[in-house]
């Protein structure tokens, strides 16, 4: 199945997913499964640093679901400085997840971050 239509959708549910990065390789925050027949149009995603200490943060959108295929930068080696929220994206510069495509985080140090992202899934 294809990707619904966004001029008239059958189902709009908002939701929102929490991810603690616990190592520096890729960690999925969100991904939508090929033949899913929905998009994702992410609205927000807040890195938070609950540390003591700067952490550097890198968010990609992938190719393919659960981390597959290419992975193409969003926000590449940002320092997310101690005990601060960097703020992703927004509602200004928001992010569709088509069919088969995912998003991801590495963080540079394991442990220091959090991430809350809010999305709508529609179908």
């Amino acid at each position: 199945m294809a990707a619904p239509n966004l001029i008239s959708p059958t189902t709009i549910n908002g939701k929102s997913v929490t991810v603690n990065l616990t190592t520096t390789s890729a960690t999925s925050v969100l991904s939508n499964a090929a033949s899913s027949g929905k998009v994702f149009k992410v609205n927000a995603l807040y890195v938070a640093n609950t540390t003591g200490t700067a952490a550097s943060i890198t968010i990609n959108q992938y190719s393919a679901a659960a981390l597959g295929g290419t992975a193409y930068p969003i926000a590449s080696a940002i320092s997310v400085p101690a005990n601060a929220t960097l703020v992703v994206i927004d509602k200004d510069a928001y992010v569709y997840l088509e069919e088969n495509t995912s998003l991801g985080a590495t963080a540079g140090t394991s442990s220091a971050l959090q991430i809350v992202c809010s999305y709508e899934d529609i179908s």
